[in-house]
């Protein structure tokens, strides 16, 4: 199914988003991508699976992403980047209708929604983070994080290559091979995006008790990006609103990962349990 795109303006930023309509549909999803990447890569797998399910999907590309305007890699404030989500969701609901309504993201866009799940007011029937950056899978030099907050407070636009390891996505050689060939995919980062997300990835951690709607975490033990125990750590915290799915040595991106299908089943039915 070909999409139909959009534009939205929002602090002198001209966003692209995207969406996906079935003949029936009963429920939404508003996917939120990770950092360096964009909306437009879960279009040949991701999104297919949820509309043979009759679920509606809206996407966008983030600040500094993809096809939105503006410098790659920054973005202007934390909350900022959450107000954006709660634009979709107007469009959304625009667009399809009162239905129930997912929000999903992967990577940094997990902790967006997460951090959305916790400080905004939304009626999202369910939350679903994907390998979500709570924390790094690795600790960063010192030195550079000090660095980073000084750049922070003097030139908070400036970027710096992000360092990704392109081979801990996917233990599929072509889903990493695809990754390199995206002209749309980068490896820049500024503070707001990095210094930023660390901590608001520790302040979710730490209020994970404050969630009050259903989530599903999904993460696998072999990510070599993002730490899968933090995920743990999170479920934990919630007082039985988070619900865990570990894929042992899953890589960063399931949805590109061996374990795909298996992977799209779980959540697919965990959205159906909970629109019946």
């Amino acid at each position: 199914m070909e999409p139909t795109e959009f534009d939205f303006n929002f602090c002198n930023t001209e966003f692209y988003g995207q969406y996906f309509k079935p003949d029936i549909v009963k429920a939404v999803v508003i996917l939120v991508h990770g950092m360096g990447e964009h909306s437009g890569r879960y279009t040949d797998f991701v999104i297919p699976q949820l509309l043979a399910q009759n679920i509606g999907v809206i996407t966008y590309d983030q600040f500094g992403h993809g096809k939105t305007a503006g410098k790659k890699g920054h973005n202007p404030n934390f909350d900022a980047v959450l107000t954006t989500v709660t634009l979709i969701t107007n469009k959304a609901t625009e667009i399809f209708g009162d239905l129930p309504l997912f929000l999903y993201g992967h990577s940094m866009g997990g902790n967006v929604v997460i951090n959305y799940a916790l400080s905004k007011t939304h009626s999202f029937t369910g939350v679903i983070a994907t390998s979500p950056l709570l924390r790094l899978a690795f600790k960063p030099p010192t030195w550079k994080l000090s660095v980073g907050k000084i750049i922070q407070k003097i030139a908070p636009s400036i970027t710096m290559p992000s360092e990704l390891d392109v081979n801990a996505i996917s233990r599929d050689p072509m889903e990493v091979q695809k990754y390199r060939d995206d002209p749309l995919v980068h490896d820049k980062i500024s503070p707001n995006y990095s210094l930023t997300f660390f901590e608001k990835g520790q302040w979710a951690l730490e209020h994970a008790q404050q969630l009050k709607t259903p989530m599903l975490l999904v993460h696998g033990t072999g990510d070599k990006i993002t730490d899968h125990t933090a995920s743990i750590e999170f479920a934990k915290n919630s007082n039985g609103m988070a619900t865990i799915q570990l894929f042992e040595n899953g890589y960063h991106e399931l949805h590109n990962d061996l374990e795909k299908e298996q992977f799209m089943k779980v959540l697919t039915n965990w959205i159906q349990t909970r629109i019946g």
